[in-house]
């Protein structure tokens, strides 16, 4: 049996009643409390996250912006200095390698900070299709994070840093802040649908500032349950469910971060164009549930008997206690309202397609 890899913060888990499982191969902790009472603590006060196991690569060199623009599927000259941007980095195929963040740090030196199942997957899929001047370095050992996210995340971290927070607006960063006498990258950004900081920086500051920013009776230790049901509420997509290599980040409905007229092409560009032309015969909607029963991943999904597609996330709103999910449905079904069911424990129970996301701040 492999070892379960841990992040710096794993000996903190216990000391705030954490439970752990296993999370792609990390041992991460699920929850705190409840995933209810983090759920809405984040909603309504403030959250912190240990996301350590995600994973920082470096691209830099004289041809780092070219490179960037011909592996990921956004457009990168949108991005100025101090800026952070979403995009997908796809297959051939147009299917998706992952989905990440692109900081820029300088002109030719950015940060990807990339899905922790994905790590050494993507490093390899990046070194394999460099040219020019450009240098490839998973730092990822050398970094540990952690997401300040909720409403109060503003008040409570600003009261450890004379940086104004108000000044890092959202999708952008400053390095090297000090916060409680720690150096660390403070991105406005999240996973959450909530305002909210992430912070990167070597473990041993990242350590010291779990504890510190616990200190506030404001925050509350956050797990892996409530994050996902955040994340779903949101509407964000979660990598190995809404996407993969087999689901085209057209499909899964993040077309805003696909630039098609993009010159010169990026990978798997050419493919996405001839999907968006052919029109889409699949793509994400989501659907509540009319009878007894909450949808989950992989439940097949049908229509006068006939199967329709699948569920890629489903559970109880910790919010509004809806029985919700996000399915990849035949497009044809996929008109808000249609009525479609769900097969749930061999019972095909009636369910509804509705309108995302199911929250906004």
């Amino acid at each position: 049996m492999t070892e379960l890899k841990r992040t710096p913060l794993f000996d903190a888990y216990a000391q705030y009643g954490g439970k752990t499982i296993d999370f792609g191969g990390w041992e991460l902790p699920v929850q705190f409390s409840s995933i209810k009472d983090e759920h809405d603590a984040v909603r309504n006060r403030a959250g912190l996250f240990d996301v350590s196991h995600m994973g920082e690569i470096f691209v830099e060199g004289e041809d780092a912006f070219a490179y960037l623009q011909k592996i990921l599927s956004n457009d990168i000259s949108k991005i100025a200095v101090g800026g952070a941007q979403y995009s997908a980095m796809c297959y051939e195929n147009g299917g998706v390698v992952d989905d990440l963040l692109t900081y820029r740090l300088s002109d030719n030196q950015y940060l990807l900070c990339v899905n922790a199942s994905n790590i050494e997957k993507d490093f390899e899929w990046m070194q394999q299709h460099a040219e020019g001047d450009v240098t490839i370095t998973n730092r990822s050992n050398e970094y540990a994070q952690i997401a300040l996210q909720g409403p109060l995340a503003e008040e409570v971290l600003q009261a450890l840093t004379v940086t104004d927070l108000k000044e890092i607006k959202y999708f952008k960063f400053q390095d090297n802040v000090d916060v409680a006498g720690h150096q660390v990258l403070v991105s406005r950004s999240g996973y959450t649908g909530e305002d909210g900081f992430e912070l990167y920086g070597t473990p041993e500051a990242i350590v010291a500032l779990w504890h510190k920013i616990l200190e506030s009776e404001k925050v509350v230790p956050t797990g892996l349950g409530a994050r996902d049901t955040l994340r779903f509420e949101a509407g964000l997509p979660l990598y190995g469910q809404e996407l993969s290599k087999d689901i085209s980040p057209l499909e899964a409905g993040i077309g805003f971060a696909v630039k098609l007229q993009k010159e010169p092409k990026f990978i798997g560009q050419e493919a996405l164009i001839a999907q968006k032309e052919a029109g889409l015969t699949r793509k994400s909607v989501g659907v509540e549930m009319v009878g007894k029963g909450i949808p989950r991943h992989g439940y097949k999904v049908f229509k006068d008997g006939v199967e329709i597609g699948e569920v890629t996330t489903g559970t109880q709103s910790p919010l509004t206690k809806r029985n919700i999910g996000v399915a990849l449905l035949n497009t044809a079904f996929t008109e808000v309202g249609t009525e479609v069911e769900i097969e749930i424990r061999g019972k095909l129970v009636p369910a509804i397609t509705v309108a995302t996301p199911f929250y906004k701040r």
